[in-house]
């Protein structure tokens, strides 16, 4: 489960482009929070420690809990803006979390068990065809990522959702049978398994030819 994280905020008493110029001048970013029934609230963000956040990784499986000049705002980021030229965050949007709120969410997925899976060490490839899995999950439960197991997999074997175990009460947007990961097997696999069949064929055709002299 992700940990609530702090964060300090500014209350800004305006909107709109021209105030949040403003406010990107002053070194911070413009943010809102919204949701939960209640009024949005305008705030700002230190620009540098909005930065390290964005860029830190799982931002937006992340709840933290805003201070915003003494109100506390448990909210979850559902959007950030970057300059397309510098990268650089120019505004955020929060969702303001209540008590037993339920969101969706990006969760990546982890691989484990490398070491005991037979098609790995044959040579086989780990093709990965879900590095996340949506899931809806209470904002208290949100994973940092979930955990896909490949020990016994072998060459041409598959993983899927169902395979995965997953935060209680959570549901997900695919099917259980949806792929995540299968061992993709060597260069020259396929080749090598029909050499042996190919080899036999011949060595059955003469005992067939003296079965048709007899």
């Amino acid at each position: 489960m992700s940990k609530i994280k702090q964060l300090a905020a500014k209350r800004r008493e305006s909107a709109g482009k021209g105030a949040a110029r403003a406010v990107r001048r002053e070194g911070r970013v413009p943010a809102v929070v919204y949701g939960a029934g209640e009024a949005p609230v305008s705030i700002s963000l230190d620009y540098t420690v909005a930065n390290r956040l964005i860029y830190a990784g799982h931002f937006l499986t992340t709840v933290f809990e805003i201070d915003v000049d003494g109100q506390k705002l448990r909210a979850i980021p559902r959007d950030y803006q970057l300059d397309p030229v510098k990268d650089a965050p120019i505004h955020i949007d929060f969702l303001r979390l209540g008590v037993g709120t339920r969101v969706w969410v990006e969760v990546p997925v982890h691989f484990t068990g490398h070491e005991a899976s037979p098609g790995l060490k044959r040579g086989g490839a780990l093709n990965i065809v879900a590095h996340s899995v949506e899931l809806h999950v209470l904002a208290e439960d949100i994973p940092e990522y979930i955990t896909a197991d490949l020990s016994g997999l072998d060459i041409n074997d598959s993983v899927h959702l169902e395979n995965i175990k997953l935060p209680a009460a959570a549901k997900t947007a695919e099917s259980g049978d949806y792929t995540i990961a299968t061992i993709s097997p060597p260069s020259g696999f396929n080749e090598q398994a029909e050499a042996p069949a190919a080899a036999a064929a011949p060595a059955a055709a003469p005992a067939a030819k003296a079965a048709d002299k007899k």
